[in-house]
Formats: structure tokens, sequence, C-alpha cells
């Protein structure tokens, strides 16, 4: 891999396991030193900082708790106490609630709404906290959901809400930010074999009726949605700001 971003300090928060893990792995493989944010997955995280730091980078883990909005503050200190600067932001933490249609009488709306203060106003308090430190030209990327733009499926009004706010927001970020050369923008992965859409699905092996819905008939690779977060948060994307890039294999076109 390149040094590309030699130098450059990015945050990924839920960076333990999952998608969050493999784009904290590729950032650390451009040069980039590492802070990974998790909640319950401790083992993990530590792991995952051995493994940065045999790459040559520096890495740290950090517990926090993004359903807490007062979190992000200690948080974002955290880093900068660490590393002494930020450039680059990966607001990966989410999660999702399996969910019934609306409607219907056994719908879990208590872990809806959590699923509401994770997605979204974590993801805002933790970008709130970060904008006055982060680095001028620096980047935040937002994972949001095909989702997002896109109803491809009962069942998930709630979730896809989180996704489509987060659209709006990051919009609204790049304005604000764009006079400083920060650009915010989102990537939008569809299925990927993760923990969550384990939840979803039941497993990691999406069913062929969902495989059909596909241009590309698979679902995608946590290392491709981390490319595409690499690509953004490097330095031949600074142009580009308040876009939304799909890794869906086509889904919805």
């Amino acid at each position: 891999m390149s040094n590309e971003l030699k130098g450059k300090v990015a945050l990924v928060t839920g960076g333990a396991r999952g998608l969050g893990a493999a784009i904290a792995e590729a950032l650390a493989d451009r040069g980039a030193d590492v802070a990974i944010s998790y909640v319950a997955s401790a083992d993990k995280a530590e792991a995952l900082v051995e493994k940065l730091k045999a790459r040559g980078v520096r890495a740290i883990a950090v517990r926090s708790d993004q359903e807490d909005m007062a979190a992000a503050t200690s948080l974002i200190d955290d880093v900068m106490r660490h590393f002494g600067h930020l450039d680059i932001l990966v607001n990966n933490a989410a999660i999702v609630a399996k969910g019934r249609i609306l409607g219907d009488p056994d719908l879990d709306t208590a872990a809806l709404d959590r699923q509401w203060r994770v997605n979204v106003m974590g993801a805002v308090a933790t970008t709130r906290a970060a904008a006055p430190v982060l680095a001028d030209g620096g980047r935040i990327i937002f994972i949001g959901s095909i989702n997002g733009t896109r109803s491809i499926t009962s069942g998930v009004a709630d979730y896809a809400g989180t996704k489509a706010a987060i659209n709006g927001y990051a919009r609204g970020a790049a304005r604000d930010l764009g006079p400083r050369n920060i650009t915010v923008n989102v990537v939008q992965p569809g299925a990927m074999p993760t923990d969550m859409m384990a939840e979803v699905f039941g497993d990691t092996n999406a069913p062929d009726a969902f495989l059909d819905m596909h241009p590309i008939r698979r679902i995608a690779t946590v290392a491709e949605v981390a490319a595409a977060v690499c690509f953004l948060a490097g330095p031949t994307a600074g142009y580009m700001t308040g876009g939304v890039i799909d890794v869906a294999g086509g889904l919805g076109i």
C-alpha cells in the first residue's frame, strides 16, 4: 500500500470489529495513525490496536458509548491528547434494530428509539466535538446505508430514517466546513458479511431473492467499502464534498 496518509490521524468510531475494523486497517495500510472507539468489544479492540501497530503506525482504542452524546467530547479529547491533532473522522458506529412493520403491536419502540440515538444523535455529537479541532483540509466520512436513499424492503423504516438523516446532516456540515477545505461525504454500503447483516438475515448468507435485486449479484466485501472510505480520506478527493457514494452492487438503480 502507499503512504498517502502518512502523518495523518484518523478516528474510526465503532472500529473494533466488522466494517469499522476493516476501515481502520485500510487507513493504517496507507500510513495513517488510527484511533478506534468501541463499547463492549474490549478484547477485539486491543487486538486490533496491536495489528495496527504492527503496520508501523500509532494506534489507540478508546471506550466510548455513542448513545451517550456527552461522551463525544471526552472521546475527541482523548484522541487529541494522545496524537496532538485529528485529520480524518469516520463516523462508522451504528446499530440496527431488527424491525417489524409499522403498526405491528409487537413493535419494539424502545430499541428503535435507541437506534435513533446511536445512529443519528451520537454521530452528530461526535462531529460537533471534532469540528473545532479537525485540521483544515481534513475529512469527515459518514457510513450510511443504501437504505438511506432507497426503500428496498419492509420493516426498516426507522433504520432507513436514521441513515437518511445522516445524509442531510452531512450536506449541511459540508456547507459549514467548506471554507476550511474540510470535506464531508457519505459512503452507503449495501449488505456486507458483518454482525449487522447476521442480525437482519440470521446469518451472513443473503437469500437468493435479495441477491436477485443486484445487477452485480453478490454482497459487498468490507474491503471494498473500506477502499471507498480511504479514497474520500485521501489527497485526490479534496474537491468532493456533500456527496454520497454507493457501494452496493447497483442495488436499487
